[in-house]
C-alpha cells in the first residue's frame, strides 16, 4: 500500500467523504485495512507520514514493548507534529518513559487501589441516583449532556477536591483539544490558556488551604524536599491535567457507546435487565465492541523494530488501532457481535503494559454502576430520534456520541 492518509486507506471504496465514513464507522475501514495488512504506511491525523498497526498480536506487542517509547524526544526531528501545550501541561505520563513514568505512576497509582475504588461505589451511586432523579419528570433526555458526561466529571472533581463552584465547562475544553475545529484553532489554544489557569490558580489554593482529597495529597508529595520521589511542578499540573482530562473524557464515552450497543442490541438489553450479575463483564464487551479510543496514544521507535513482518525504522512514529485489535477474528470469535455473556475478553481498549490506563478500574466501576441505574430506572427506555440523526464527535482519536436523545 502506498501512503494514502488514515482516512481514505480504510475508506476506499467507500462513496462517500472517507473521514466522515470512519468517525460514524471505524470498524468496516479498519476491517479493511486489516485483512490487507499488519502494518501500513500512511499519512497521520497530523499531517505526517505513521506506521499504522493494526492486528491484535502485533498491537499487544507494540503497547508492551520497552522499543516503543512515549516520550516526544525519540522521535525524529521533523518527524513529528502533535498538538503543542505549555510545559506545566505536557509533563504528563503520556509523555513519558521509565524512570519518570515510573515514579510518577507509583505516586499516583495509591488512589486507585482496589480497596479506594470499591470504597467509591456508594458516592458513585449516588450522582447516578441525583442525576437520573433530575432526568425523571421530563420523560426523555440527552443521556451524553444529562447523564454520561456529568457522572464522571462529578466523580472525578469529587476525587481532585474541586469545589463545586469552581467547576467550569470542562467538556468545552475537551472538545477543543480532541475534536478541534480546523476553522477555529484558536479556540483550542483558548481552551489551553484557560485549563492552565484554571490548575495553576487551584493548585495555589490546596496548597494554601490544603483537604481531604488526591489533589492536596500530590501536593504534599511535591512539598515534601526530602521525597527522593517528589513530583516537579510542572509534573504536579500536569498530572492534576490528565487526571481530569482523562478521567473524565473516556468515561463519558464508555458509557454512551454502550447505551447506544443496548438501543441497538434488545436482545442483549434484555439478557442485562433479566441478570445484573452480567453487567461487569458486559462492560468489557461495550469496551472490546465500541471502546472510546480508536487509536492509542503515538509511540515513537527507539530503534529498528519489526512488527507483524515490517521493519519500523528508528525515530519513526507509530499508531496503534485498538478500535482495529478489538474486531481481529484471530483473538476473538465473531468478533462483530456484541455478545455481553463473552468470555475472555482480552481486549486492549484501555491499553496494555505499563502504560495500561491507569484509571481504568474507575471507569469501570461508574460504568457499571451508570448502567445499572439507568436500566433499573427506566424499563423502556428507547432512542428518541431516528438512529441515522445520531452524530459522533468529528475525530479519528476519541469515539463518542455528541448527543444521544433518548425516551423512558
Amino acid at each position: 500500500m502506498t501512503s494514502p492518509d488514515l482516512a481514505r486507506a480504510a475508506g476506499e471504496r467507500t462513496p462517500q467523504d472517507p473521514a466522515a465514513a470512519l468517525i460514524a464507522d471505524p470498524y468496516t475501514g479498519y476491517a479493511r485495512l486489516r485483512a490487507a495488512g499488519p502494518v501500513h504506511r500512511i499519512t497521520g491525523p497530523d499531517g505526517l507520514p505513521v506506521w499504522l498497526v493494526t492486528r491484535y498480536a502485533d498491537v499487544r506487542q507494540v503497547l508492551a514493548d520497552p522499543r516503543f517509547a512515549l516520550d516526544k524526544r525519540h522521535a525524529t526531528p521533523g518527524n513529528y507534529r502533535g498538538f503543542a501545550l505549555p510545559p506545566a501541561l505536557d509533563a504528563n505520563l503520556l509523555n513519558m518513559d521509565p524512570p519518570d513514568h515510573t515514579r510518577i505512576r507509583r505516586l499516583v497509582s495509591q488512589a486507585f487501589t482496589p480497596r479506594r475504588i470499591a470504597a467509591l461505589r456508594a458516592p458513585v451511586e449516588q450522582v447516578a441516583d441525583k442525576l437520573l432523579d433530575a432526568m425523571a419528570p421530563h420523560g426523555r433526555a440527552d443521556l451524553i449532556t444529562e447523564y454520561a458526561a456529568p457522572l464522571p466529571i462529578t466523580v472525578i472533581c469529587d476525587l481532585l477536591g474541586i469545589p463545586a463552584e469552581d467547576r467550569r465547562d470542562f467538556r468545552a475544553w475537551t472538545d477543543s483539544l480532541v475534536a478541534p475545529d480546523p476553522a477555529r484553532p484558536q479556540d483550542a489554544r483558548a481552551a489551553v490558556g484557560a485549563m492552565l489557569a484554571f490548575f495553576t490558580a487551584l493548585i495555589r489554593r490546596k496548597r494554601a488551604e490544603p483537604g481531604d482529597d488526591l489533589l492536596s495529597d500530590l501536593i504534599a508529595v511535591r512539598d515534601e524536599h526530602d521525597r527522593q520521589d517528589r513530583l516537579g511542578e510542572d509534573e504536579l499540573t500536569s498530572l492534576a491535567f490528565l487526571i481530569l482530562f482523562a478521567g473524565y473524557e473516556n468515561t463519558v464515552h464508555l458509557i454512551g457507546n454502550a447505551v447506544l450497543a443496548l438501543l441497538r442490541h434488545p436482545g442483549q438489553l434484555a439478557a442485562l435487565r433479566a441478570d445484573e450479575s452480567l453487567i461487569p463483564g458486559a462492560v468489557e464487551e461495550f469496551a472490546r465492541f465500541d471502546g472510546p479510543a480508536p487509536l492509542a496514544i503515538r509511540r515513537f521507535t527507539r530503534e529498528a523494530v519489526a512488527v507483524g513482518g515490517v521493519t519500523v525504522p528508528a525515530g519513526e512514529t507509530v499508531l496503534c488501532a485498538l478500535a482495529s485489535a478489538n474486531r481481529d477474528g484471530e483473538q476473538f470469535p465473531d468478533p462483530d457481535r456484541l455478545d455481553v455473556r463473552r468470555r475472555d475478553n482480552g481486549h486492549l481498549a484501555l491499553g496494555h503494559g505499563i502504560h495500561y490506563c491507569l484509571g481504568a478500574p474507575l471507569a469501570r466501576l461508574e460504568t457499571a454502576v451508570a448502567l445499572t441505574a439507568l436500566l433499573r430506572r427506566f424499563p423502556r427506555l428507547e432512542l428518541d430520534v431516528p438512529e441515522e440523526q445520531l452524530r459522533h464527535r468529528p475525530s479519528l482519536r476519541a469515539r463518542g456520541l455528541l448527543e444521544l436523545p433518548v425516551r423512558f
